[in-house]
């Protein structure tokens, strides 16, 4: 076999093994599968905050998942198996589709984990912990959020106060981010489509060639241009380089062990762009420690009302605290 055909074969094992992983994550839908109805809002309200959200085992068991779990891990462990088998267990490739396989069995046992304490202790495998580290001795993420946000109180409360006037509703934020995604995307092979959507617990999500935007929400200026960078530029840019690789086209879809390369270039890229800031970072701050009250056995409705003394409205401060 001549070189050019070896190096033929060896792409298109590649992309067809690649390809099996892309289509068995495809029902795999993690934020539809743990958002909450609508009713439990409504109940907390009513409750004048005071009552825990009846939130166990029992109420996912009423939405099942989608998709047949054990089939589906079974699946990934079946791709994981002739990855080894056809690329070599020392491939570079190889290790690095494995551990997306891998990953993917993760994210399956932690729904099937919904209700229970073992779903915080798998996501904090995959997607990391407030309490991590980057180097030994250094604060963690963390002690870092609590140093940020402490040095901002010292900031003039007033500053950047125009910044957060929302006045432009989700309908307005949809045009005005579809023509400004149109002219940065224009060379794009893609189109890219910013839609309302009723269902999403945040402002706004990213799919992959589409920004959803909650239909109910307010935002500013500053908040459309902290999507157009945030949503657009970073999480749809690398998503739609991603769809452009012939070969690697797991590249397309972020695994959970890209969440935090992908929120850590959005908001630096909102820094060096200066569409962010300090009220901004503060919010990120306060998530940060939000999660770890959460993670040190704070329950809802204590991080609601961690939120409320922050001076949130007690709508943001449900939606912040059921992120």
């Amino acid at each position: 076999m001549s070189k050019s055909s070896a190096s033929d074969t060896y792409k298109q094992t590649i992309k067809a093994l690649s390809d099996r992983i892309v289509e068995a994550q495809r029902p795999i839908r993690i934020l539809d599968s743990i958002k909450w109805d609508n009713s439990i809002q409504q109940q907390f309200f009513a409750a004048d905050f005071k009552e825990l959200p009846a939130i166990d085992k029992e109420y996912y068991a009423q939405t099942p998942l989608t998709f047949d779990s054990q089939g589906k891990k079974l699946e990934f462990e079946e791709i994981a198996r002739d990855i080894r088998r056809k690329l070599g267990q020392f491939n570079p490739l190889a290790r690095i589709m494995e551990r997306l396989c891998r990953e993917y069995c993760d994210v399956i046992r932690m729904l099937e984990s919904r209700g229970q304490a073992e779903f915080s202790h798998i996501s904090q495998q995959l997607y990391g912990s407030s309490t991590d580290a980057f180097h030994a001795g250094d604060p963690n993420l963390s002690d870092m959020a609590v140093m940020i946000s402490d040095t901002l109180v010292n900031i003039d409360k007033d500053f950047g106060k125009n910044l957060e006037v929302k006045d432009i509703t989700g309908e307005q934020a949809v045009a005005m981010l579809q023509e400004r995604l149109d002219n940065y995307f224009k060379t794009s092979e893609r189109l890219v489509e910013v839609r309302l959507d009723d269902g999403i617990i945040s402002d706004a999500a990213a799919g992959a060639d589409y920004i959803k935007i909650r239909r109910d929400a307010m935002f500013s200026q500053c908040d459309v241009r902290l999507l157009e960078i945030h949503e657009g530029w970073v999480h749809l840019g690398t998503t739609l380089n991603g769809l452009q690789q012939p070969i690697c086209t797991f590249l397309s879809k972020g695994a959970p062990s890209s969440t935090m390369t992908q929120e850590g270039l959005a908001i630096i890229t909102e820094i060096f762009y200066f569409a962010s800031y300090p009220a901004r970072v503060r919010r990120l701050t306060n998530r940060v420690i939000a999660v770890n009250m959460v993670e040190e056995g704070a329950d809802f409705i204590q991080v609601f009302n961690y939120f409320r003394d922050q001076g949130l409205s007690e709508t943001d401060c449900y939606n912040q605290t059921l992120r």
